[in-house]
């Protein structure tokens, strides 16, 4: 079993760093459906599923929001770019183009002059009367803005359109209001992309640092992507780094306390690998299955699973160490395997049938692999600490015995006289110098350590005839 475990070991080192971890709960299945998973599985199979992607850039500069929109379009990995500057309007104009008095009168079929006084309006209300010197005839402004500002005129009465032109500009208004609602904030303008990539895979997380410099190109400063699949690339970048972190403060501070439980430095080695193994073998399922594992998921299990195991060990490790004292090892770790069965039998059966229940009745995805998981963990953990520590703590016993941990202290010593019953070694001066184990009377001054045994003060009784 031993060699076993030694394969088992290394192989679930191995597996378990390859474990594929989920960072969201998209991707991820349970056993059991509620409502909702079934009806999007069923959008999801006749539509497919949609990767939305939201990118925040500072608000105000239209043609340089287009430039990056129509490059965003040109990437393979996009399937729709949707931003103020690239929606149509009417006659092939997008709702950002600025048009002239002439170009929108010709739209919206105006009067030339009315478009004139339409724009020389809008430039007295924005404050820009250098236009009005030089002439509105050039005069660009942005289709939405024009847009917005018609309708408030129509609104006022300074401005009367055709009933046709104005049911146009109506509803052209209410569209427009509910776009700028969802696309432009007061300080950043939102485009809203949809790829042709998984929530979360490398190709995702490598088209985001993509995405990333794009966007710097244009802005500099201040441009955000949001949704789901950015979420999770910070989780996996911030979860790599923690998890070895706290992988290796564990690792440590179980191995110190097992050092002072035992007063060995080597049976703690012993231990943690059990301990770490039954961990590994656990999450290399993960990997052989080709599911993934939600990371939140790892992290409660193995805590979950090392301190149970460590609760487990500690039972059978301890009662051997006090057993072998008054028994040979190999009956000493049969009588701690008798006495720790029960115990470690019964919480871990507890704990694995609670795990494999919750895993098979939860439809949350996030819980439905912590229960499996434990289940699952707690059995190789049992499986571990009867079948095969047994077995290493024998192996090992000489390491045990040879890194434990004694401090030696001075006896004190001992003065007594009279006459004493002393049973046991000392070392010190008894009318001489005595050095070695003893059993009878002793009839004078003792002061010496006594290293083993006891001393009882005896009743005065005459001395025999041949010791004088």
């Amino acid at each position: 079993m031993p060699p076993l475990f030694v394969v088992l070991i290394i192989t679930g080192f191995i597996f378990s760093n390859k474990c594929p971890y989920a960072y969201g709960q998209t991707g991820l299945t349970t056993t059991r459906k509620n409502e909702s998973q079934i009806a999007v599985k069923r959008v999801n199979d006749t539509f497919g599923s949609v990767n939305t992607l939201a990118v925040l850039v500072p608000n105000g500069d239209y043609e340089k929001e287009g430039q990056l929109l129509r490059e965003l379009e040109r990437m393979p990995e996009t399937n729709t770019v949707l931003g103020l500057a690239n929606v149509d309007a009417m006659d092939d104009y997008v709702l950002t183009d600025r048009l002239t008095p002439r170009q929108f009168a010709e739209m919206t079929d105006l009067d030339v002059e009315v478009a004139r006084l339409l724009y020389s309006a809008y430039a007295v209300n924005h404050e820009t009367y250098g236009q009005l010197v030089s002439g509105v005839d050039s005069y660009g402004v942005p289709l939405i803005d024009m847009f917005m500002f018609l309708y408030d005129q129509m609104q006022e009465g300074y401005v009367t359109l055709d009933d046709e032109m104005t049911k146009t500009i109506e509803d052209l208004h209410e569209q427009l209001s509910d776009a700028k609602l969802q696309i432009l904030g007061e300080n950043y303008s939102r485009l809203v992309l949809t790829l042709d990539l998984p929530e979360e895979s490398e190709e995702t997380f490598a088209f985001l640092d993509t995405l990333h410099k794009t966007t710097a190109k244009y802005y500099p400063e201040n441009n955000f992507l949001v949704r789901n699949s950015t979420s999770d690339f910070d989780l996996s970048v911030s979860f790599g780094n923690d998890n070895l972190l706290i992988g290796v403060l564990t690792i440590v501070f179980v191995v110190l306390v097992l050092v002072f439980t035992f007063k060995s430095s080597g049976l703690p080695v012993l231990l943690i690998l059990v301990i770490q193994g039954s961990v590994w073998i656990n999450f290399s399922f993960p990997y052989l299955q080709q599911e993934p594992l939600f990371f939140l998921s790892y992290l409660v299990v193995s805590s979950i699973q090392m301190g149970a195991n460590i609760d487990y060990a500690i039972v059978i490790a301890n009662r051997y160490v006090e057993l072998k004292q008054i028994m040979p090892p190999k009956k000493a770790v049969i009588e701690s395997l008798n006495q720790a069965f029960p115990t470690i039998v019964t919480s871990g059966t507890i704990l694995a049938s609670a795990g494999v229940l919750i895993g098979f009745l939860s439809t949350t995805p996030s819980i439905d692999s912590i229960g499996v998981c434990l289940g699952r963990g707690t059995l190789i953990s049992i499986f571990l600490v009867m079948g095969i520590l047994p077995q290493i703590l024998l192996l090992g016993d000489v390491i045990i015995e040879k890194t434990a941990i004694t401090l030696k202290r001075r006896l004190p010593l001992q003065n007594h006289s009279g006459v004493m019953r002393l049973d046991g070694h000392v070392r010190g001066y008894i009318a001489g110098v005595v050095d070695g184990d003893f059993s009878g009377l002793i009839h004078g001054t003792l002061n010496a350590q006594v290293e083993a045994g006891a001393i009882s003060r005896e009743q005065t009784e005459a001395l025999p005839a041949d010791f004088m």
